[in-house]
């Protein structure tokens, strides 16, 4: 199986441009064989708390939206399953919420951040409970979204629970962010014998200058495949899964 993390900067509360970026991905992706394809955290707005909070619900989501439905349609063009992140709607407040697409375009599962930072819990972000497990093609797949990564028991629920493979749609930025990126994804691959993907963003994105580097590695530790840290683009890897 062929694993996909896209990378690139987001237009700031943009939903149309950000979300016609990452159909242009999901082409991308079914060009090169890849079965899935990841972004990185609040890709679908940029990383802007305080205007998404500001903005009540005109900036919240669920999967069905019509804002989304690109994505949803390049989804089933190319038969390549997608992991979209963007502020989420639900009943007690906002969420920073992966919603998965299926290769047929249809809504196959949701994850909701479980580990708010204090920075996003002010704003207004809640946490989310579930676990948000999906299957493609019988691989399963567990969910972090960027500080849960900092919590090793997600990961190690992932992979009591059969997942092989750990998506992480994250917001790592310049100097300490790259350098936590590499301490903790690593670490979680080999510790608990997952394949771990990180998509990351790329240049600005709220407060942060994002340090690109997104990343697949194996059950081992080691690095399958790095993007660039100056550039957007696609980063995949093909996964030994027998």
């Amino acid at each position: 199986m062929i694993i996909a993390a896209a990378q690139f900067t987001a237009r700031p509360g943009d939903i149309g441009a950000n979300a016609a970026r990452m159909a242009a991905f999901v082409t991308e992706a079914g060009e090169r064989g890849a079965a899935l394809v990841v972004f990185a955290e609040l890709a679908v707005t940029g990383y802007e708390l305080d205007a998404i909070v500001a903005a009540g619900d005109g900036l919240l989501l669920d999967a069905g939206d019509a804002r989304l439905a690109p994505v949803r349609e390049a989804c089933r063009a190319a038969g390549v399953a997608a992991v979209v992140n963007g502020p989420g709607r639900a009943a007690a407040g906002p969420t920073i919420s992966s919603f998965v697409y299926g290769p047929d375009g249809a809504p196959l599962a949701r994850y909701d951040k479980v580990h708010v930072t204090e920075t996003e819990r002010a704003a207004g972000f809640v946490p989310g409970t579930g676990e948000g497990r999906f299957t493609l093609d019988g691989v399963g797949f567990g969910h972090v979204i960027c500080y849960d990564a900092h919590f090793p028991e997600c990961a190690a629920r992932a992979a009591a629970d059969g997942c092989r493979v750990l998506v992480a749609s994250s917001l790592y930025g310049r100097g300490g962010g790259a350098r936590e990126r590499m301490e903790i994804f690593p670490a979680l691959a080999r510790d608990n014998g997952l394949h771990v993907l990180l998509a990351n963003h790329h240049g600005p994105s709220g407060p942060y200058d994002a340090c690109g580097l997104s990343a697949v590695w194996a059950p081992d530790g080691s690095v399958l495949a790095e993007g660039p840290d100056a550039g957007e683009g696609l980063v995949t890897a093909e996964l030994s899964l027998g």
